[in-house]
């Protein structure tokens, strides 16, 4: 406070006056339209005084140029109010508020040529004046008040990006006098926008002098609005500003913006995600939202990361009904929180269930009647599938074929299962399980009506139980990262791109096949944590721990069976997999050693013994094949079944897994258990191998119909089940027998 006849203090003046210009900016911006009515006016009379002066001087009483001026201001305000031009129709100082004025002044120069008929001239030139003087004055009004808006405090940022994303945040940022951003200027490496001025925010240059910009513009930070940009770009900004002190930010990706524009609010911190090295994926939206909208939609596997995202994204796409199962509550209340704000676990879209419950899902289907699955619900985790491997029969195998046999009695039109590179060449439980997924919905397309496909991708980045979050978890910890090998490598997408490719497979999907993402270059896990390590400016040292049983140091999108049975469109592949008879399939409590034989066969076949759809016709002499699409749609003729038996493969392993040998003894063969179905049907025997027999192996895998004691197996070999870090289904088998 200051003392009467003090000194004042410094700046006291600059921020009066400042308050005082505001103020008055303010006060004119909430009268604007009536005010603008005066000015208008205003306008027409400098207008007419000084046409008249120039080309009408000595020829006009002053009498009639009041009159024509009074005319003049008359006729503006009662066309301006009809045109609703002084009744905030209009954004002030818009294209169309000028639109309508300048309609009025040519109305009014109309009138005032037919009343001064001796002086055209003179009418025209104050005509187009008063229209300027109007334009003029709304363009002043509106920069004065866009000036006092203008934000003081925030952090000055660079926009790199002149799109439509970019000059976006400026608007945003430039009418926001209390935001975090001021934004200084604009970066882009399009020559045609080198003279380029947004709002008064004008380009700068380009991204390779990004670090002098920002030392001379003395910038705090810089955000990338580039929804399209891909990873090796992001990196060459973050390496350019590497030692400057300034942060990098960025937008969303197209995916991720998928229904929605781009706000301040999305302007994020870099992530990992984002340095990856794979550019991003374009989908149809349009061609999507017409499959999915108006339709019965239902989701298994709702609460997980990839069945979460597909519902948040199925849901901005309009469908009749949107149902969501999953077996956990606490995942089923997260994913309706996110998407409907609440949480009420009431309505009817939300289901507690289980796929392994097959009398469960068919009343549930029944009741619903969707007309597109999704397919997510799974066991993923590759090390515990290991251990228990059948666990991953039943819920992998048999949970699939629950959800396959309930859609189908619903009369389904689609069915899309979402599987995993790793069942190409398959070596883990995980892989196996899920190709003999992709196989079941095989023969669903081949026998059923209605569309049934499965979609194929690598690693999701920041789903649960994903190395990043491991990664994350242990730099919050202190690290150290642990990484398998140095060498290791993975595909890798994120949710949202992943959720993407199902919704495309869903509308583009052929019957029968597995669709593959065309994902870019494999990622070194290796360089992952550095990465990671780097955004967090942290000091953790990466320790390597070896591969785990069953898995790969690279994984594979096809297996060496499929590729020669590649079809692409745009960027998405597909690929024939054999049907597998579900009347072969053993029951969810066979034997593991039934288990193993079975599913040994099932993973083992060649692209020789895929079913070529269009044999019907090749087998006639000077039949003509049809093309390969209309093949891939024909529906397979019963007669051409797969047989699953391989009688002339003696023993099959799984490539990575130790061999195991037994003493050479034979074991007598005795009838199966009732528990464990024999892998061919007792109406069709076997077919006879057409080479003779070969002697027998030094290590006979064990008969499918042994006898196995299941309930001792059970009892005195569960510990020893868990105990050894490479046991697989063929492993277990040799152990137990």
């Amino acid at each position: 406070m200051t003392a009467i006849g003090g000194p004042m203090p410094s700046g006291a003046f600059t921020g009066s006056w400042s308050d005082v210009g505001h103020r008055l900016v303010r006060g004119t911006w909430s009268r604007r339209y009536v005010l603008q009515s005066v000015v208008d006016c205003a306008a027409w009379t400098v207008a007419l005084v000084g046409a008249w002066s120039i080309v009408e001087v000595d020829t006009v009483p002053w009498w009639r140029l009041a009159a024509l001026v009074a005319l003049a201001c008359v006729l503006q305000v009662l066309i301006g109010w009809a045109l609703r031009l002084y009744r905030r129709r209009y954004l002030y100082g818009s294209f169309s508020e000028l639109g309508a004025a300048a309609t009025s002044a040519l109305v009014i120069g109309g009138v005032l040529v037919a009343v001064t008929r001796g002086a055209p001239a003179a009418v025209l030139l104050a005509t187009f004046a008063a229209l300027t003087l109007m334009g003029g004055s709304r363009y002043l009004v509106r920069l004065a008040y866009d000036s006092a808006r203008r934000p003081s405090a925030g952090d000055p940022v660079l926009i790199v990006g002149a799109g439509d994303a970019g000059l976006s945040l400026v608007r945003q940022m430039l009418a926001d006098p209390d935001g975090q951003y001021r934004p200084v200027g604009i970066v882009d490496d399009d020559p045609r926008k080198r003279f380029l001025r947004a709002s008064g925010v004008r380009v700068l240059g380009t991204t390779s002098r990004l670090a002098e910009l920002a030392a001379r513009t003395g910038t705090r930070g810089v955000i990338v609005a580039i929804a399209q940009s891909d990873a090796a770009f992001l990196r060459e900004c973050r390496d350019r500003l590497a030692g400057t002190g300034v942060w990098l930010r960025t937008i969303p990706t197209i995916g991720e913006l998928v229904t929605r524009g781009v706000g301040l609010d999305d302007v994020r911190n870099l992530r990992v995600e984002d340095l990856i090295g794979r550019s991003p994926v374009r989908t149809d939206l349009t061609e999507i939202a017409q499959a999915i909208r108006g339709k019965r939609v239902l989701v298994t596997g709702a609460g997980g990361s990839i069945g979460g995202e597909l519902c948040r994204q199925l849901h901005a796409l309009a469908p009749e009904t949107l149902v969501m199962l999953d077996r956990d509550e606490t995942a089923l209340h997260g994913v309706e929180l996110s998407i409907r704000g609440s949480a009420l676990l009431t309505s009817q879209d939300t289901v507690l269930a289980d796929i392994r419950d097959a009398e469960a899902l068919k009343a549930l289907f029944a009741e619903a009647r969707p007309d597109i699955v999704f397919h997510a619900a799974a066991l993923k985790h590759l090390p515990m599938l290991q251990r228990f491997p059948l666990e991953g029969w039943k819920t992998n195998v048999h949970g699939t074929l629950n959800v396959l046999a309930a859609a189908q009695n619903a009369g389904v039109s689609t069915f899309v299962n979402i599987s995993t590179d790793k069942a190409a060449a398959p070596t883990s439980e995980l892989g196996r399980s899920k190709r003999m997924g992709e196989r079941l919905v095989a023969e669903y397309a081949r026998s059923q009506p209605g569309t049934f496909l499965s979609v194929r991708f690598g690693n999701v980045l920041g789903s649960r139980g994903s190395v990043l979050q491991s990664f994350r978890e242990q730099l919050r910890a202190g690290g150290p990262l642990t990484v398998t090998d140095p060498d290791v490598t993975r595909y890798f997408m994120t949710i949202p791109e992943a959720c993407q490719l199902v919704l495309q497979a869903a509308a583009i999907g052929e019957d029968g096949c597995v669709m593959v993402l065309d994902m870019g270059e494999p990622v070194r896990i290796v360089d992952l944590a550095k990465n990671l390590i780097a955004l967090a400016d942290a000091d953790a040292d990466i320790v390597f721990t070896g591969l785990r049983p069953g898995e790969k140091l690279d994984e594979e999108l096809f297996g060496d069976y499929e590729s020669d049975d590649v079809h692409v469109r745009d960027r998405i592949s597909r690929v024939r997999v054999p049907a597998l008879e579900v009347g072969r399939l053993p029951s969810p409590e066979a034997p593991l050693t039934t288990v193993v034989r079975f599913v040994d066969e099932a993973c083992d076949h060649r692209t020789a013994e895929i079913p070529v759809l269009s044999a019907p016709q090749s087998e006639t002499p000077g039949a003509e094949a049809p093309p390969a699409d209309e093949a891939l749609a024909t529906p397979k003729p019963e007669t051409e079944v797969l047989e699953t038996r391989l009688p002339e493969v003696p023993e099959t392993r799984l490539p990575g897994v130790p061999e195991t040998r037994l003493p050479e003894t034979h074991l007598p063969e005795v009838p199966a258990p009732p528990a464990a179905p024999a892998f061919a049907s007792p109406a069709a025997p076997a077919p006879a191998s057409p080479v003779p027999a070969a002697p027998a192996p030094e290590a006979p895998v064990p008969a499918a119909d042994a006898p196995v004691p299941t309930a001792e197996v059970a009892a005195s070999d569960a510990p020893t089940l868990l105990a050894p870090p490479a046991l697989t289904l063929k492993g277990a088998a040799e152990h137990v027998a």
